[in-house]
């Protein structure tokens, strides 16, 4: 079971790191627009949609991988201090009653939208020649499926917490704040800080003497 969860895991991780380019795209995208807009004084109309829906992609697109790294914002002010296997219990009332559900619904109403749209040959009509809008809408219901896969990978997590009372290991990837080294940090510098302050001093024993 460890396998197939860091398995579902490792799937989500590449997709969120393959569409983390976005923002690299997006800003170099920004950033010529900018200067042809008021360098040269050549905008182009359908930048702005493209923006928009690059953005949307990476916003959609991440959801899975930040989930994989429990990265979505929590209220832990309460949540933290509970016992393990009451988080577990919560959480997996919480994925069985609304997130499932409410992601169900996501990739049926979202594979609906795009096919309407692929259907219609649909271009956005924000700007001028405003470019194709199915390909967008198509990540929606692409979006939906990957959530609902890591989704499922959270409930077999719960229920391993719920039967170990630990949470099951998720897989490395890179953090911000390796918040477990920087505590072993100040646990460390904790420890040695009051054993220096009473180290004797030879000098001092020297002039007692």
């Amino acid at each position: 079971m460890q396998n197939i969860l860091h398995r579902i895991d490792w799937i989500n991780t590449k997709v969120g790191h393959f569409f983390s380019w976005f923002v690299f795209a997006l800003t170099l995208f920004v950033t010529y627009e900018v200067i042809s807009r008021y360098a040269f004084g050549n905008p182009r109309p359908w930048a702005f949609d493209a923006m928009n829906m690059m953005y949307g992609t990476l916003f959609m697109m991440a959801g899975a991988y930040a989930l994989s790294t429990n990265a979505h914002v929590r209220g832990d002010v309460l949540y933290g201090f509970l016992p393990i296997r009451v988080q577990a219990t919560i959480d997996l009332t919480l994925y069985l009653v609304f997130f499932i559900p409410g992601i169900v619904a996501l990739v049926w109403a979202g594979y609906s939208y795009a096919a309407e749209s692929f259907a219609i040959n649909e271009h956005s009509t924000v700007t001028a020649d405003g470019p194709p809008i199915y390909p967008f809408k198509a990540m929606i219901p692409l979006a939906g499926l990957a959530l609902l896969l890591q989704g499922f990978a959270e409930i077999a997590r719960c229920v391993i917490c719920l039967k170990n009372g630990a949470w099951p290991k998720r897989i490395d990837d890179i953090e911000e704040v390796d918040v477990d080294t920087l505590k072993e940090m100040v646990t460390q510098t904790e420890a040695v800080v009051p054993e220096a302050s009473v180290a004797p001093n030879p000098k001092l024993q020297g002039e007692v003497q």
